[in-house]
């Protein structure tokens, strides 16, 4: 009986991988060849200066720039709507190369069409060959939606007292205690690729992945890949999280009324 329970185990345990691996495979989407000349051209002109001719980040302009352009050869993306440690889809790409990165040096590429996009999305995919593994690959993270308590300014107010106490416990070690990203772990932060850490000063009125509600809950739900920026989605609750993006909203200094 006990080496038929374990082997009712190992099934169930296989049985899982293999579905694990099916869904993988089923968002596998290998670089599009036929859009690889194109891309490369877009990628030659209005790329290659920061991240470099083979994708290392360390173009002409890359010198000083903090943070670093973004090494595609090591094919590790921050931002995304998929789990840790999974590539990027293609929408979470076109939402970089279109809007850009606040308070970073990668601009927003408007003047492109959609196919021109699209290809130069595709050229980059051919710096790494984790674009070639279906293991790398996930669907987006499904999200919840904003509570409707975030527009009711009274009570999205209390919600984040408790969000200041989540901070205060878990955000100010590395964003300091009044969110000027200044917190007392700064020096010893580093990213995946050996260079320093600055955690996002949180007063500022634009972040690089968006400061809506929706923007800082999905930050704090999928982490930062590369850096020290973790996932809470086990640390913290649904709730928390919520309030959490409530009080960091707070942290911004009001308008300056115009004279």
């Amino acid at each position: 009986m006990q080496r038929s329970g374990i082997g009712r185990a190992l099934l169930a345990l296989l049985s899982c991988v293999a579905l694990a691996r099916d869904a993988a495979a089923a968002d596998f989407s290998p670089p599009d060849e036929s859009l690889y000349l194109m891309g490369r051209y877009v990628y030659e002109r209005n790329c290659l200066v920061c991240h470099g001719r083979w994708g290392d980040g360390d173009g002409e302009m890359a010198k000083g720039m903090i943070p670093k352009p973004r090494k595609f050869s090591a094919g590790i993306f921050k931002y995304r709507t998929t789990p840790a440690g999974t590539l990027p889809t293609d929408d979470d790409l076109i939402r970089t190369v279109r809007g850009g990165r606040a308070n970073t040096s990668m601009p927003y590429f408007t003047q492109l069409s959609d196919r021109e996009v699209r290809a130069v999305i595709e050229f980059i995919k051919f710096f790494s060959p984790k674009w070639r593994r279906p293991e790398n690959f996930a669907a987006p993270v499904k999200l919840p939606e904003p509570p409707a308590w975030l527009d009711k300014e009274a009570e999205a107010a209390t919600r984040a007292a408790p969000g200041k106490a989540t901070f205060a416990l878990a955000c100010a070690s590395c964003h300091g205690e009044h969110g000027d990203g200044k917190g007392p772990a700064l020096a010893e932060l580093k990213d995946a690729w050996g260079d320093p850490a600055y955690p996002a000063d949180l007063r500022l009125p634009a972040f690089r992945n968006g400061r809506a509600p929706a923007d800082i809950f999905r930050v704090l739900t999928l982490g930062i890949h590369g850096t020290p920026m973790a996932s809470f989605a086990e640390a913290l609750t649904e709730e928390q999280r919520w309030e959490l993006a409530a009080f960091i909203g707070t942290l911004r200094p009001p308008k300056t009324a115009k004279r």
